[in-house]
């Protein structure tokens, strides 16, 4: 079997493990998503990885009631190159300390939403204190992490904490320590990352159970649909006067 296919069945596997584990979890959290916004709350998605405000926000097929919260740090300050700049620690959003209590200040973040973080590691500042910042302001959290990889590392937050130890709901990412999926002897490591998708698949999984819970409620929640669509540009207009309207 090459690389490629044991891509293909290592990722399987996850996808399944995913399937086979994560049923009551998708439905708590689905079920928490639609009482807060059918009461006037707003569902949030922050992800400090790679991938869920970009692939769970503004597709076809998704949920307009699904809405990013966006953060930017940026430092713009050229100057010539200095010898101790190779020394100097390296610093990452998700490692600053405070930033979390501010950015659900800044945000509009009111209490009864709901805040889906996702970390891969669970371990950082920024997803912790999120969780914390969060609950503390009145409003329910959601943590889509790998509670394998999670569980056999240290949390680096001053409460000692790790995000799936803070969160209300938890979604298991099923993905091994270390995300990547093939072995390569040459290389002495392993290839292929599992998470990306992995995230994708819970995402899009919570959902269609939301919508589905929505609909057995007689509610119809406003979606995207694709620009290449007939009267697609219509039905987005009307959808978003809907979720303007409504909150879903």
């Amino acid at each position: 079997m090459g690389l490629q296919n044991e891509y293909y069945q290592r990722m399987k596997a996850v996808l399944e493990k995913i399937e086979n584990s994560q049923t009551d979890n998708i439905e708590k959290s689905a079920q928490a998503i639609v009482k807060a916004i059918t009461a006037g709350g707003v569902f949030h998605i922050m992800d400090t990885g790679h991938m869920l405000m970009y692939e769970g926000v503004g597709r076809s097929g998704g949920m307009m009631a699904a809405r990013p919260l966006h953060v930017s740090v940026e430092v713009d300050n050229p100057v010539r190159q200095r010898a101790s700049a190779a020394e100097r620690k390296k610093v990452y959003m998700d490692g600053i300390e405070g930033l979390a209590d501010y950015i659900i200040a800044r945000g509009d973040v009111e209490a009864g939403d709901i805040l889906l973080i996702g970390s891969v590691s669970g371990v950082k500042p920024l997803p912790v204190g999120l969780a914390l910042a969060a609950k503390t302001a009145g409003v329910l959290t959601i943590g889509l992490t790998s509670l394998e990889y999670s569980s056999g590392l240290k949390s680096q937050h001053k409460s000692g904490k790790r995000l799936f130890e803070v969160v209300d709901y938890v979604l298991d990412n099923c993905c091994p320590a270390g995300d990547a999926l093939v072995p390569v002897e040459e290389l002495g490591q392993e290839i292929c990352p599992s998470t990306g998708i992995a995230a994708s698949y819970l995402m899009w999984s919570l959902q269609a159970r939301v919508v589905e819970i929505m609909l057995a409620k007689g509610l119809k929640p406003a979606m995207f649909m694709s620009h290449r669509l007939p009267n697609a540009a219509q039905h987005n207009k009307e959808a978003w006067e809907q979720y303007e309207r409504l909150g879903y």
